[in-house]
Protein backbone atom coordinates (compact mmCIF):
# COMPACT_ATOMS: atom_id res chain seq x y z
CA UNK A 1 0.00 0.00 0.00
CA UNK A 2 1.74 3.62 -0.82
CA UNK A 3 1.73 5.73 1.72
CA UNK A 4 0.34 9.05 1.38
CA UNK A 5 1.99 11.55 3.82
CA UNK A 6 -0.12 14.30 4.26
CA UNK A 7 -3.87 15.56 4.55
CA UNK A 8 -3.54 17.98 1.68
CA UNK A 9 -2.32 15.66 -0.23
CA UNK A 10 -5.53 13.73 -0.17
CA UNK A 11 -7.05 16.73 -0.61
CA UNK A 12 -5.14 17.34 -4.09
CA UNK A 13 -5.94 13.55 -5.00
CA UNK A 14 -9.53 13.76 -4.44
CA UNK A 15 -9.66 16.93 -6.97
CA UNK A 16 -7.65 15.31 -8.97
CA UNK A 17 -9.57 12.25 -8.91
CA UNK A 18 -13.09 13.99 -10.18
CA UNK A 19 -11.77 13.57 -13.70
CA UNK A 20 -9.22 12.33 -15.64
CA UNK A 21 -6.78 15.45 -17.63
CA UNK A 22 -3.04 15.64 -19.05
CA UNK A 23 -0.69 17.46 -17.02
CA UNK A 24 3.03 18.07 -17.97
CA UNK A 25 4.55 14.50 -16.92
CA UNK A 26 7.51 15.48 -14.60
CA UNK A 27 10.25 12.28 -14.21
CA UNK A 28 13.40 12.37 -13.19
CA UNK A 29 16.71 13.29 -14.74
CA UNK A 30 17.68 9.54 -14.98
CA UNK A 31 14.67 8.26 -16.90
CA UNK A 32 15.13 11.54 -19.43
CA UNK A 33 18.81 10.99 -20.24
CA UNK A 34 17.69 7.12 -20.58
CA UNK A 35 15.05 8.21 -23.15
CA UNK A 36 18.00 10.12 -25.03
CA UNK A 37 19.80 6.75 -25.03
CA UNK A 38 16.49 4.99 -26.27
CA UNK A 39 16.01 7.70 -29.00
CA UNK A 40 19.46 7.52 -30.91
CA UNK A 41 19.76 3.54 -30.52
CA UNK A 42 16.11 3.39 -32.11
CA UNK A 43 17.02 5.44 -34.98
CA UNK A 44 20.11 2.90 -35.52
CA UNK A 45 17.75 0.06 -34.48
CA UNK A 46 14.99 0.92 -36.97
CA UNK A 47 16.90 1.55 -39.90
CA UNK A 48 17.53 -2.05 -40.09
CA UNK A 49 14.96 -3.67 -38.96
CA UNK A 50 12.21 -1.36 -41.12
CA UNK A 51 14.72 -2.70 -44.13
CA UNK A 52 14.72 -6.11 -43.15
CA UNK A 53 11.12 -7.48 -44.43
CA UNK A 54 11.88 -5.78 -48.04
CA UNK A 55 15.47 -6.98 -48.15
CA UNK A 56 15.23 -10.60 -47.19
CA UNK A 57 11.89 -11.69 -48.67
CA UNK A 58 11.63 -9.08 -51.71
CA UNK A 59 15.17 -8.72 -52.79
CA UNK A 60 16.78 -11.91 -51.65
CA UNK A 61 13.39 -13.89 -52.35
CA UNK A 62 13.51 -15.59 -48.82
CA UNK A 63 10.65 -18.01 -48.21
CA UNK A 64 8.22 -16.46 -45.53
CA UNK A 65 9.35 -19.45 -43.18
CA UNK A 66 12.76 -18.34 -43.49
CA UNK A 67 12.03 -14.48 -42.95
CA UNK A 68 9.90 -15.83 -39.98
CA UNK A 69 12.75 -17.86 -38.70
CA UNK A 70 14.96 -14.06 -38.70
CA UNK A 71 12.38 -11.97 -37.13
CA UNK A 72 11.58 -14.24 -34.78
CA UNK A 73 15.43 -14.05 -33.93
CA UNK A 74 14.92 -10.29 -33.62
CA UNK A 75 12.07 -10.16 -31.61
CA UNK A 76 13.19 -12.94 -29.37
CA UNK A 77 16.82 -14.22 -29.44
CA UNK A 78 19.11 -13.74 -26.47
CA UNK A 79 16.54 -14.71 -23.74
CA UNK A 80 19.02 -17.06 -21.83
CA UNK A 81 21.44 -13.33 -22.04
CA UNK A 82 18.65 -11.49 -20.54
CA UNK A 83 17.96 -13.42 -17.80
CA UNK A 84 21.71 -13.29 -16.65
CA UNK A 85 21.96 -9.99 -17.22
CA UNK A 86 18.88 -8.96 -15.08
CA UNK A 87 20.49 -10.73 -12.39
CA UNK A 88 23.88 -9.59 -12.60
CA UNK A 89 21.95 -6.02 -12.33
CA UNK A 90 20.59 -6.84 -8.73
CA UNK A 91 23.22 -8.72 -7.72
CA UNK A 92 26.24 -6.03 -8.62
CA UNK A 93 23.91 -3.02 -8.07
CA UNK A 94 25.74 -2.14 -11.18
CA UNK A 95 22.14 -0.99 -13.65
CA UNK A 96 24.00 1.36 -15.42
CA UNK A 97 27.22 -0.44 -16.48
CA UNK A 98 25.39 -3.56 -17.62
CA UNK A 99 22.90 -1.61 -19.74
CA UNK A 100 26.04 0.23 -21.25
CA UNK A 101 27.70 -3.21 -22.01
CA UNK A 102 24.67 -4.10 -23.93
CA UNK A 103 24.09 -0.75 -25.85
CA UNK A 104 27.63 -1.31 -26.55
CA UNK A 105 27.75 -4.70 -28.12
CA UNK A 106 24.39 -3.62 -30.23
CA UNK A 107 26.24 -0.82 -31.51
CA UNK A 108 29.12 -3.00 -32.13
CA UNK A 109 27.34 -5.66 -34.22
CA UNK A 110 26.49 -2.72 -36.72
CA UNK A 111 29.45 -3.38 -38.27
CA UNK A 112 28.88 -6.80 -38.70
CA UNK A 113 25.98 -5.57 -40.98
CA UNK A 114 28.76 -4.45 -43.42
CA UNK A 115 30.69 -7.63 -43.76
CA UNK A 116 28.38 -10.61 -44.37
CA UNK A 117 26.85 -9.20 -47.70
CA UNK A 118 23.69 -10.91 -48.72
CA UNK A 119 24.50 -13.87 -47.36
CA UNK A 120 21.07 -15.08 -44.97
CA UNK A 121 22.63 -17.12 -42.84
CA UNK A 122 25.39 -14.62 -41.54
CA UNK A 123 22.67 -11.81 -41.63
CA UNK A 124 21.00 -13.91 -39.31
CA UNK A 125 23.88 -14.97 -36.87
CA UNK A 126 24.46 -10.59 -37.24
CA UNK A 127 20.90 -10.32 -36.20
CA UNK A 128 21.18 -12.55 -32.82
CA UNK A 129 24.79 -10.88 -31.88
CA UNK A 130 22.10 -7.36 -31.97
CA UNK A 131 19.75 -9.14 -29.72
CA UNK A 132 22.39 -9.87 -27.20
CA UNK A 133 23.21 -6.40 -26.50
CA UNK A 134 19.02 -5.65 -26.46
CA UNK A 135 18.62 -8.62 -24.13
CA UNK A 136 21.68 -7.65 -22.04
CA UNK A 137 20.45 -3.66 -21.82
CA UNK A 138 16.54 -3.89 -21.26
CA UNK A 139 16.19 -5.08 -17.70
CA UNK A 140 18.50 -3.17 -16.38
CA UNK A 141 17.36 0.24 -17.84
CA UNK A 142 13.51 -0.65 -17.26
CA UNK A 143 14.90 -0.95 -13.65
CA UNK A 144 16.58 2.09 -13.55
CA UNK A 145 13.71 3.82 -14.85
CA UNK A 146 11.09 2.06 -12.33
CA UNK A 147 14.00 2.96 -9.20
CA UNK A 148 14.03 6.25 -9.98
CA UNK A 149 10.42 6.93 -9.78
CA UNK A 150 7.53 6.98 -7.31
CA UNK A 151 5.42 4.02 -7.65
CA UNK A 152 2.06 6.25 -8.30
CA UNK A 153 3.91 7.68 -11.45
CA UNK A 154 5.24 4.32 -12.73
CA UNK A 155 3.61 4.28 -15.86
CA UNK A 156 3.88 7.83 -16.51
CA UNK A 157 7.36 7.64 -16.15
CA UNK A 158 7.45 4.58 -18.62
CA UNK A 159 5.16 6.61 -21.18
CA UNK A 160 7.37 9.64 -21.52
CA UNK A 161 10.93 7.10 -22.04
CA UNK A 162 8.22 4.81 -24.70
CA UNK A 163 7.87 7.82 -26.14
CA UNK A 164 11.43 9.19 -26.70
CA UNK A 165 12.32 5.88 -27.88
CA UNK A 166 9.57 5.95 -30.24
CA UNK A 167 10.59 9.30 -31.47
CA UNK A 168 13.40 6.93 -32.67
CA UNK A 169 11.50 4.79 -34.00
CA UNK A 170 9.86 6.95 -36.37
CA UNK A 171 13.65 8.65 -36.98
CA UNK A 172 15.04 5.60 -38.20
CA UNK A 173 12.62 4.36 -40.76
CA UNK A 174 12.44 7.96 -42.29
CA UNK A 175 16.46 8.18 -42.51
CA UNK A 176 16.36 5.09 -43.93
CA UNK A 177 13.73 5.97 -46.62
CA UNK A 178 14.91 9.03 -47.39
CA UNK A 179 18.63 7.03 -48.03
CA UNK A 180 17.14 4.23 -50.40
CA UNK A 181 15.52 7.13 -52.19
CA UNK A 182 17.88 9.28 -52.87
CA UNK A 183 20.45 6.16 -53.47
CA UNK A 184 19.12 2.91 -54.51
CA UNK A 185 19.96 -0.51 -52.89
CA UNK A 186 22.34 1.44 -51.27
CA UNK A 187 22.00 -0.72 -48.02
CA UNK A 188 25.78 -0.68 -47.12
CA UNK A 189 24.61 3.21 -46.72
CA UNK A 190 21.91 2.82 -44.51
CA UNK A 191 24.42 0.49 -42.22
CA UNK A 192 26.89 2.96 -41.68
CA UNK A 193 24.50 5.53 -40.71
CA UNK A 194 23.05 3.29 -38.76
CA UNK A 195 26.22 2.29 -36.50
CA UNK A 196 27.00 6.38 -36.05
CA UNK A 197 23.88 6.27 -34.26
CA UNK A 198 24.31 3.98 -32.11
CA UNK A 199 27.58 5.13 -30.85
CA UNK A 200 25.56 8.33 -29.71
CA UNK A 201 23.51 6.17 -27.79
CA UNK A 202 26.26 4.78 -25.95
CA UNK A 203 27.94 8.05 -25.23
CA UNK A 204 24.88 9.29 -23.84
CA UNK A 205 24.33 6.73 -21.03
CA UNK A 206 27.78 6.23 -20.43
CA UNK A 207 28.33 10.17 -19.82
CA UNK A 208 25.51 11.34 -18.64
CA UNK A 209 23.63 8.49 -16.50
CA UNK A 210 23.89 7.05 -12.61
CA UNK A 211 22.96 4.47 -10.81
CA UNK A 212 19.32 5.56 -9.72
CA UNK A 213 19.16 5.72 -6.13
CA UNK A 214 15.54 3.94 -4.87
CA UNK A 215 12.87 5.44 -4.41
CA UNK A 216 12.21 5.27 -0.85
CA UNK A 217 8.62 2.62 -0.04
CA UNK A 218 8.07 0.37 2.85
CA UNK A 219 8.84 -2.83 1.19
CA UNK A 220 12.32 -1.62 0.50
CA UNK A 221 14.79 -4.23 1.45
CA UNK A 222 18.31 -3.70 0.32
CA UNK A 223 20.23 -4.72 3.02
CA UNK A 224 21.99 -7.77 1.06
CA UNK A 225 22.28 -8.98 -2.76
CA UNK A 226 19.53 -11.03 -3.93
CA UNK A 227 20.54 -14.88 -3.97
CA UNK A 228 19.89 -16.94 -7.33
CA UNK A 229 17.29 -19.11 -5.62
CA UNK A 230 15.09 -15.66 -4.70
CA UNK A 231 15.43 -14.82 -8.72
CA UNK A 232 14.18 -17.70 -9.84
CA UNK A 233 11.43 -17.68 -7.26
CA UNK A 234 9.44 -14.68 -8.89
CA UNK A 235 7.68 -16.61 -10.86
CA UNK A 236 6.17 -18.46 -8.41
CA UNK A 237 4.38 -15.49 -6.75
CA UNK A 238 1.09 -15.48 -7.38
CA UNK A 239 0.13 -11.91 -8.96
CA UNK A 240 3.41 -11.70 -10.97
CA UNK A 241 3.19 -15.51 -11.75
CA UNK A 242 -0.29 -14.23 -13.24
CA UNK A 243 1.27 -11.34 -14.99
CA UNK A 244 3.81 -14.18 -16.21
CA UNK A 245 1.07 -16.21 -17.99
CA UNK A 246 -0.83 -12.90 -19.11
CA UNK A 247 1.99 -11.43 -21.34
CA UNK A 248 3.04 -15.15 -22.58
CA UNK A 249 -0.32 -16.37 -23.81
CA UNK A 250 -0.82 -12.62 -25.30
CA UNK A 251 2.87 -12.71 -27.25
CA UNK A 252 2.22 -16.22 -28.68
CA UNK A 253 -0.97 -15.06 -30.14
CA UNK A 254 1.23 -11.43 -31.35
CA UNK A 255 2.29 -11.68 -35.34
CA UNK A 256 5.36 -9.72 -35.97
CA UNK A 257 4.82 -5.74 -37.34
CA UNK A 258 6.78 -7.39 -40.33
CA UNK A 259 4.71 -9.84 -40.97
CA UNK A 260 1.41 -6.97 -40.88
CA UNK A 261 3.05 -4.93 -42.89
CA UNK A 262 4.04 -7.61 -45.66
CA UNK A 263 0.64 -8.44 -45.48
CA UNK A 264 -0.35 -4.62 -46.52
CA UNK A 265 2.33 -4.72 -48.80
CA UNK A 266 1.35 -8.07 -50.75
CA UNK A 267 -2.70 -6.60 -51.15
CA UNK A 268 -1.89 -3.46 -51.79
CA UNK A 269 1.07 -3.70 -54.20
CA UNK A 270 2.66 -0.61 -53.15
CA UNK A 271 6.15 0.63 -54.37
CA UNK A 272 9.00 -1.57 -51.55
CA UNK A 273 10.59 1.92 -51.13
CA UNK A 274 7.65 3.17 -49.30
CA UNK A 275 7.75 0.25 -46.94
CA UNK A 276 9.85 1.97 -44.12
CA UNK A 277 6.76 4.78 -43.84
CA UNK A 278 4.56 2.47 -42.16
CA UNK A 279 6.90 2.24 -39.53
CA UNK A 280 6.96 5.85 -38.92
CA UNK A 281 3.07 5.68 -39.37
CA UNK A 282 2.94 3.19 -36.46
CA UNK A 283 5.43 4.75 -34.27
CA UNK A 284 4.44 8.71 -34.72
CA UNK A 285 1.26 6.95 -33.02
CA UNK A 286 2.90 5.65 -30.37
CA UNK A 287 4.61 8.56 -29.58
CA UNK A 288 1.93 10.65 -29.47
CA UNK A 289 0.11 8.29 -26.98
CA UNK A 290 2.54 6.84 -24.91
CA UNK A 291 2.38 9.57 -22.24
CA UNK A 292 -1.09 10.08 -22.17
CA UNK A 293 -1.54 6.57 -22.26
CA UNK A 294 1.01 5.95 -18.84
CA UNK A 295 -1.33 8.68 -17.26
CA UNK A 296 -4.37 7.49 -17.77
CA UNK A 297 -3.49 3.84 -16.83
CA UNK A 298 -1.86 5.09 -13.43
CA UNK A 299 -5.33 7.21 -12.73
CA UNK A 300 -7.92 4.59 -14.01
CA UNK A 301 -6.03 1.54 -13.83
CA UNK A 302 -3.18 -0.32 -15.52
CA UNK A 303 -4.47 -3.75 -16.03
CA UNK A 304 -7.28 -2.17 -17.97
CA UNK A 305 -5.61 0.17 -20.13
CA UNK A 306 -3.24 -3.04 -21.23
CA UNK A 307 -6.46 -5.57 -21.70
CA UNK A 308 -7.84 -3.00 -23.92
CA UNK A 309 -4.69 -2.52 -25.49
CA UNK A 310 -5.14 -5.89 -27.07
CA UNK A 311 -9.05 -5.42 -27.85
CA UNK A 312 -7.83 -2.55 -30.07
CA UNK A 313 -5.39 -5.37 -31.97
CA UNK A 314 -7.66 -7.80 -32.48
CA UNK A 315 -9.37 -5.22 -34.27
CA UNK A 316 -6.50 -4.33 -36.82
CA UNK A 317 -6.31 -7.93 -36.98
CA UNK A 318 -9.74 -7.99 -38.63
CA UNK A 319 -8.74 -5.39 -40.91
CA UNK A 320 -6.31 -7.84 -42.90
CA UNK A 321 -9.11 -9.68 -43.98
CA UNK A 322 -11.58 -6.76 -44.74
CA UNK A 323 -11.86 -5.86 -49.05
CA UNK A 324 -9.53 -3.05 -49.26
CA UNK A 325 -10.98 0.81 -50.36
CA UNK A 326 -7.55 2.86 -50.42
CA UNK A 327 -5.30 4.94 -48.47
CA UNK A 328 -7.84 5.73 -45.81
CA UNK A 329 -8.27 2.04 -44.30
CA UNK A 330 -4.31 2.19 -44.32
CA UNK A 331 -4.64 4.73 -42.17
CA UNK A 332 -6.71 3.63 -39.60
CA UNK A 333 -5.34 0.54 -39.44
CA UNK A 334 -1.49 2.03 -38.66
CA UNK A 335 -3.48 4.49 -35.90
CA UNK A 336 -5.28 1.39 -34.09
CA UNK A 337 -1.72 -0.57 -34.02
CA UNK A 338 0.26 2.61 -32.82
CA UNK A 339 -2.99 2.82 -30.04
CA UNK A 340 -2.29 -0.50 -29.23
CA UNK A 341 1.46 -0.22 -28.50
CA UNK A 342 1.13 3.18 -25.98
CA UNK A 343 -1.59 1.42 -24.34
CA UNK A 344 0.30 -1.77 -23.97
CA UNK A 345 4.36 -1.49 -24.07
CA UNK A 346 5.74 0.66 -21.23
CA UNK A 347 1.85 -0.16 -19.17
CA UNK A 348 3.15 -3.92 -18.75
CA UNK A 349 6.45 -2.97 -17.58
CA UNK A 350 5.15 -0.07 -15.26
CA UNK A 351 2.28 -3.33 -13.54
CA UNK A 352 5.37 -5.30 -13.31
CA UNK A 353 7.23 -2.96 -11.65
CA UNK A 354 4.79 -2.59 -9.03
CA UNK A 355 4.81 -6.52 -8.37
CA UNK A 356 8.73 -6.61 -7.44
CA UNK A 357 10.51 -5.96 -4.94
CA UNK A 358 13.23 -3.13 -5.63
CA UNK A 359 16.18 -5.69 -4.69
CA UNK A 360 14.74 -8.02 -7.50
CA UNK A 361 13.49 -5.47 -10.05
CA UNK A 362 15.79 -5.88 -12.79
CA UNK A 363 15.47 -9.60 -12.76
CA UNK A 364 11.77 -9.78 -12.67
CA UNK A 365 12.06 -7.35 -15.67
CA UNK A 366 14.10 -9.34 -17.34
CA UNK A 367 11.98 -12.69 -16.62
CA UNK A 368 8.75 -10.68 -18.11
CA UNK A 369 10.69 -9.72 -20.88
CA UNK A 370 11.70 -13.13 -21.59
CA UNK A 371 8.50 -14.71 -21.61
CA UNK A 372 6.90 -12.12 -23.51
CA UNK A 373 9.55 -12.23 -26.43
CA UNK A 374 10.49 -15.79 -26.60
CA UNK A 375 6.09 -16.15 -27.22
CA UNK A 376 6.51 -13.10 -30.12
CA UNK A 377 9.66 -15.54 -31.50
CA UNK A 378 7.12 -18.56 -31.67
CA UNK A 379 4.26 -16.70 -32.90
CA UNK A 380 6.34 -15.42 -35.87
CA UNK A 381 7.67 -18.79 -37.07
CA UNK A 382 4.09 -20.53 -36.99
CA UNK A 383 2.69 -17.31 -38.36
CA UNK A 384 5.51 -17.95 -40.99
CA UNK A 385 4.83 -21.69 -41.57
CA UNK A 386 0.77 -21.16 -41.59
CA UNK A 387 1.34 -19.02 -44.44
CA UNK A 388 4.35 -20.77 -46.19
CA UNK A 389 1.23 -23.96 -45.84
CA UNK A 390 -1.52 -22.35 -46.36
CA UNK A 391 -1.30 -18.60 -47.25
CA UNK A 392 -1.64 -15.41 -45.89
CA UNK A 393 -5.96 -14.94 -45.14
CA UNK A 394 -5.35 -18.29 -43.35
CA UNK A 395 -2.78 -17.21 -41.62
CA UNK A 396 -4.43 -14.27 -40.32
CA UNK A 397 -7.25 -15.91 -39.59
CA UNK A 398 -5.93 -18.43 -37.28
CA UNK A 399 -4.02 -15.38 -35.22
CA UNK A 400 -7.82 -13.67 -35.03
CA UNK A 401 -9.45 -16.65 -33.26
CA UNK A 402 -6.12 -17.57 -30.83
CA UNK A 403 -5.61 -13.67 -29.74
CA UNK A 404 -9.22 -13.17 -28.78
CA UNK A 405 -9.18 -16.61 -26.80
CA UNK A 406 -5.74 -15.12 -25.29
CA UNK A 407 -7.07 -11.39 -24.49
CA UNK A 408 -10.29 -13.15 -22.85
CA UNK A 409 -8.24 -15.10 -20.91
CA UNK A 410 -6.04 -12.38 -20.04
CA UNK A 411 -9.09 -10.59 -18.82
CA UNK A 412 -10.09 -13.37 -16.53
CA UNK A 413 -6.53 -13.34 -14.86
CA UNK A 414 -6.60 -9.16 -14.64
CA UNK A 415 -9.78 -9.09 -12.62
CA UNK A 416 -8.89 -12.05 -10.00
CA UNK A 417 -5.63 -11.17 -9.82
CA UNK A 418 -6.20 -7.36 -9.36
CA UNK A 419 -2.91 -6.79 -10.52
CA UNK A 420 -1.88 -3.01 -11.77
CA UNK A 421 -5.60 -1.56 -11.23
CA UNK A 422 -4.10 1.15 -9.35
CA UNK A 423 -1.50 2.65 -7.31
CA UNK A 424 -2.71 0.45 -4.32
CA UNK A 425 -3.73 -2.74 -6.84
CA UNK A 426 -0.27 -3.89 -6.37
Amino acid sequence: MYQIENSGQVLRRGEKGKRFRLTRPRVSATVLMLGFTSLFTDISAEMVSTILPMYLVLNLGLSPFAFGVIDGLYLGGAAIVRLIAGYMADRSRKHKEIAFAGYAFSAISRIGLLLVGNVWTLLASVVLVDRLGKGIRTAPRDAMISLSTEREKLATAFGVHRAMDTAGAMMGPMIAFLILTLWSDAYDTVFIVSFCFALIGVAVIGLFVQNPNPVPTADAQLSAPPSLGEALNLARGSKFGALLIVGGILSVATMSDGFLYLTLQRRLDFNVGFFPLLYVATALIFMLLAIPMGQLADRVGRGRVFVGGYLVLLSVYGLLLLPWYGAAQVIIYLVLLGVYYAATDGVLMAIGSMLLPEDLRSSGLALLSTVTNVGRLVASILFGLLWSWQGMSVAVGVFIFVLALATIAAARLVMTSGFGATTDGA
